[in-house]
């Protein structure tokens, strides 16, 4: 197999590119390096600098490389920047997915897997949120990432690509200091920031009807994600692949945003009291995977806690602003 991993000088699409390599598979990234970053990967891994927008540079690089397989990971991912600018969103998640699909159909590529999200259920008032549970997503990302799970299925059916689709829970950690999330928009190095610039962490709503009053997620090592991906890509890999698969990613475990920001203090010895502030908009109480299915279609399952995540990211955030 050769896999092309769209968006794969990113913060997960590098763990993903490092597990499929090291699981001793071909590998070529496209990335236009908005946000990925070339020092992530191997000298061994082709990089290709564009967009999925790009149909001509798709069709060059699926050809030149001899491209089986596709893990498309590459789009824009942030909640708020979404609600703000939607048309972006939507040209370029659902506009560049379109045209990456043609290209893959007319390669006579059979094998796709999609990075989705757990943003396309939205809210839903549930204890443990399954694949069944109803898909309501409540900004543009989720909606763009929920018509893109359509569009795949769709390609799917209409072309004979077999096809994955995997809604990841909230992601965390680093497999290595270098491979670290360099972003500031995940509650993780959003704390570190907070504390680097020696100010206190920030709590968004301690009101809510949990344990602690605080919102509580599903956290999963990224590390772990980057393992889910490569389960998926051998799954995809056999000779009698077909159909669609879509599957939650996560820990099945519950952690509050007190619980976290607690354990990030214990790891960074900075264990001043965090400010509460008022609730932001949309945020749920809680949304916690039902992980079972991982397990039993792709064999998966997460196996490194919240304490590792956090650790491994501290270790990458001090790495990357030494």
């Amino acid at each position: 197999m050769t896999w092309l991993i769209t968006g794969g000088a990113g913060y997960i699409g590098a763990h993903v590119a490092r597990a499929v390599t090291g699981a001793g598979e071909r590998v070529v990234v496209l990335d236009d390096l908005s946000s990925g970053v070339t020092a992530r990967l191997g000298a061994d891994v082709p990089l290709v600098r564009g967009s999925a927008l790009d149909a001509d540079l798709l069709g060059k690089t699926l050809a030149e490389h001899a491209v089986t397989g596709v893990v498309h990971l590459a789009a824009h991912k942030q909640v708020g920047e979404s609600m703000a600018r939607p048309t972006r969103y939507y040209r370029d998640n659902v506009g560049g997915l379109a045209t990456l699909l043609e290209a893959v159909a007319e390669a006579g590529i059979r094998r796709f897997l999609f990075s989705s999200s757990a943003a396309v259920y939205g809210n839903p008032d549930v204890d443990l949120i399954t694949e069944d549970t109803p898909c309501a997503p409540v900004n543009p990302y989720g909606e763009t990432k929920l018509a893109g799970e359509w569009l795949v299925r769709a390609a799917g059916q209409a072309h004979g690509i077999a096809t994955t689709c995997l809604r990841y829970f909230n992601v965390a950690g680093a497999a290595a200091p270098e491979l670290a999330d360099t972003g500031i928009f995940n509650v993780v190095p959003m704390v570190f920031d907070r504390l680097t610039r020696d100010e206190a962490p920030r709590i968004f709503g301690a009101d809510y009807p949990t344990p602690d009053g605080t919102c509580v997620r599903d956290y999963i090592h990224v590390a772990d994600l980057a393992e889910a991906h490569l389960a998926a890509a051998r799954r995809l890999s056999a000779p009698d692949a077909a159909g669609d698969l879509t599957v939650n990613i996560g820990r099945g475990e519950g952690v509050s945003v007190r619980e976290l920001v607690t354990l990030i203090g214990e790891v960074t010895g900075d264990t001043r009291p965090a400010v509460v502030e008022g609730r932001r908009p949309g945020d749920a109480p809680r949304a916690v995977a039902a992980a079972g299915l991982a397990a039993r279609e792709l064999g998966w399952t997460a196996r490194r806690g919240v304490r590792e995540m956090v650790e491994s990211a501290w270790q990458g955030w001090r790495l990357h602003r030494s």
